[in-house]
């Protein structure tokens, strides 16, 4: 008996679209703070990081994440972060303190300093900045413990 094999299509890059209460401040903020190229579609691109930032129709549409509810069954003893998460960047270990300065220079809010745990066999150091409508950007590194 034949097994056909069923054709997948490949998944592209992800990119995040946020609903802003003013656009221009956005677009301000992500290109001055966060160093980002902003262009006039309100996409906001640095590295590996890509943000599409729309006007929303209310400021009561915009809606950053509430904190998650914890979880006992995560493979470690982690339950869930401690606020919400409407982004989470990966960045290299190094890189984490370096850009929270870059950040903090250029009028960036840290809402919760850089902080680090374990994970198992991997310990992790997380940051969280706010942009201006609230939402929690997480900047986040692991690596393996020796």
């Amino acid at each position: 008996m034949e097994v056909k094999q069923q054709k997948k299509g490949i998944l592209g890059k992800t990119i995040q679209v946020r609903l802003v209460s003013d656009l221009k401040k956005s677009q301000k903020y992500y290109r001055d703070v966060l160093g980002c190229k902003v262009d006039d579609w309100g996409h906001a691109e640095r590295e590996g990081m890509t943000i599409i930032l729309q006007q929303s129709n209310s400021p009561d549409d915009v809606r950053p994440n509430a904190v998650s509810k914890k979880r006992s069954d995560y493979p470690t003893d982690w339950e869930g972060p401690e606020f919400g998460w409407d982004t989470y960047i990966h960045v290299s270990w190094d890189d984490l303190d370096t850009l929270v300065e870059e950040i903090r220079g250029n009028g960036g809010k840290i809402e919760v300093e850089p902080f680090t745990g374990t994970h198992g066999h991997w310990e992790f150091k997380n940051t969280c900045i706010k942009d201006p409508d609230g939402y929690n950007i997480v900047l986040g590194s692991m690596r393996e413990i020796q």
